[in-house]
């Protein structure tokens, strides 16, 4: 029964005092050094492309890390968790999604919370050209969705190499996540994604004239309706709905086969109780949900630590399992 009762996370520094403050300071202020890429492009089987970061220093252990929405290489926890590795004897491989790496992709389609077919050739394409003994994945947020989404449809098909999983701050329902975008408390989050897919939206449009109807925008009330209007159908889903049902995680947690540990804090000011399998994890063989009171979104700072808790936390979990 891996439900983790008692979480290690103690509490955050003093002056972050809410789920807000944990979730925000960090994401704007937070910088870590040291950490360089060496970039590589992987040419998907469609046609498209996304760009891979790698950090190799000769070792027979590889991390592959997912950012979130929005997200890339580049963010704070993707390095912080990156740096923390290659000081322990990993390589490190930081792959960022459809559009995200700076250059926007060729195919009408982008990335999604639910897409595991890319996630799923970057490891097909690690294992090919590397000689790593072990292979552990991590996601962060969106990524998180993904990883656990990953591990559940291949179940054991998942190959060899990969040993273990972590998913930290992961929307494992995305219906419920969606209607909590749209209340008053997560205006900031909200504003944040819609403006930055808005734009990426218009230069899809641009980049296939015709296929897009823009003028949608003005019927954007909920977050539910940027999905039903741009995000399913660049996507191949019918609308919201279906996109949702089809991408939570939570509808496949029970196909995974390997040690997979997910770390959801109760006051992250993005998730919902849904977001907390604790009846699925209380049963499962693989999947140790660990929920600390504190923590926020993707966030786990801890006092005088260079390091955040959710980082070491993650390198303890993929070294022990």
């Amino acid at each position: 029964m891996p439900l983790i009762k008692n979480s290690t996370y103690t509490k955050p520094p003093f002056y972050l005092f809410n789920g807000h403050l944990e979730t925000i300071v960090p994401s704007v202020w937070r910088k870590v050094e040291g950490v360089q890429y060496e970039r590589e492009r992987l040419e998907l089987a469609d046609g498209d492309f996304v760009d891979l970061d790698w950090v190799k220093k000769g070792n027979e252990r590889l991390m592959i890390l997912t950012h979130g929405l929005e997200g890339n290489s580049d963010r704070h926890y993707i390095k912080g968790m990156v740096k923390l590795l290659q000081s322990n004897n990993w390589d490190a491989l930081a792959w960022n999604c459809r559009s995200c790496s700076g250059e926007m992709n060729r195919k009408l389609r982008m990335y999604h919370h639910g897409d595991i077919a890319d996630i799923g050739e970057v490891i097909q394409h690690t294992i090919a050209t590397a000689n790593y003994k072990e292979i552990s994945l991590i996601g962060f947020s969106m990524g998180g969705n993904i990883v656990l989404k990953y591990l559940g449809v291949n179940g054991q098909k998942v190959p060899k190499q990969i040993k273990n999983g972590v998913a930290i701050s992961a929307p494992c329902d995305l219906s419920s996540s969606a209607d909590k975008l749209d209340r008053p408390s997560s205006y900031f989050y909200k504003q944040k994604f819609y403006s930055r897919l808005a734009a990426k939206m218009e230069l899809k449009a641009q980049q296939f004239p015709g296929v897009i109807d823009m003028s949608q925008l003005k019927n954007v009330k909920r977050w539910r309706d940027f999905d039903d209007f741009f995000s399913a159908p660049v996507n191949g889903f019918k609308d919201a709905q279906d996109f949702y049902n089809q991408a939570s995680s939570l509808n496949y947690l029970d196909g995974i086969q390997r040690p997979t540990l997910l770390i959801n804090a109760y006051n992250d000011p993005i998730l919902t109780p849904t977001c907390f399998p604790t009846a699925i994890a209380q049963h499962h063989s693989y999947l140790f949900l660990e929920a600390p009171t504190k923590g926020g979104h993707v966030s786990f700072l801890e006092p005088n630590q260079d390091f955040t808790w959710m980082e070491r936390r993650a390198l303890e979990f993929v070294e022990n399992f």
